[in-house]
């Protein structure tokens, strides 16, 4: 599977909603929040919803007929799930009707520069992935690693098959940066998804890492980034 291509000039407001996973990871969200986030996804015709796998369901259901898809992740938030964990929660959450799944790397690896360990990691859940037709996405938490530790990590996540590679859970600090996202394009090439998540607030913060690169943007911001207005997200 490849990403789809990048948008030109993604100026227009339906055009810049297309690129963004409309995101609620809080582990405090409850059912009424994950069905208002659907119903904004669907107003604003954003490309996906990204959710904690518990909500998958509730998403998929409440996202019938709208075009938007289900994301969930993997791994989450620190990527030190052994594999075949990782592999046992992503094979339920395509189950359950993710189209999407974000996986967290085994970061440990990356900064032990142990590339045969990433792919490892990363094949073993994009083959079950990959099996129910969905997209895999690669966190590689950049801001935990070095311009080094970056690259190796994306060139794992091309080899092992991965769809996108992905800077940030959000979670671990930093969060998403237009270098970054411009060193992970040039690793990957032009085929390969991007996704800039963490810290991402502002429609001109989305298009700084569009013009980087970035195929998809992760944000709780959605809404202020496609309308101009203030955000309070954290995400």
């Amino acid at each position: 599977m490849t990403a789809t291509s990048p948008l030109a000039e993604p100026n227009a407001t339906d055009d810049l909603a297309r690129y963004i996973d409309h995101t609620l990871l809080a582990p405090e969200a409850s059912r009424a929040d994950i069905l208002r986030l659907c119903k904004e996804a669907a107003e604003h015709h954003f490309k996906s919803v990204c959710v904690n796998p518990v909500w998958v369901e509730t998403a998929k259901k409440a996202l019938l007929g709208t075009g938007v898809l289900t994301c969930t992740v993997v791994g989450f938030p620190l990527g030190t799930h052994n594999t075949d964990v990782k592999v046992f929660e992503a094979r339920g959450a395509t189950m359950d009707g993710a189209e999407e799944v974000d996986m967290v790397i085994n970061i440990a690896s990356a900064r032990a520069l142990d590339k045969d360990a990433l792919v490892s990691d990363i094949s073993a859940v994009a083959e079950v992935v990959h099996a129910e037709d969905s997209l895999l996405k690669v966190i590689i938490e950049t801001s935990l690693l070095s311009d080094a530790e970056k690259i190796l990590a994306c060139e794992a996540a091309v080899e092992a098959g991965a769809d996108f590679v992905k800077t940030s859970t959000g979670f671990n600090g930093g969060g998403a940066s237009a270098s970054d996202v411009a060193l992970m394009r040039q690793t990957v090439g032009p085929d390969l998804g991007v996704k800039a998540s963490g810290g991402v607030r502002t429609r001109e913060k989305a298009l700084e890492m569009i013009a980087a690169g970035a195929t998809r943007i992760g944000t709780s911001s959605g809404i202020a980034i496609v309308t101009g207005g203030a955000s309070t997200a954290s995400y």
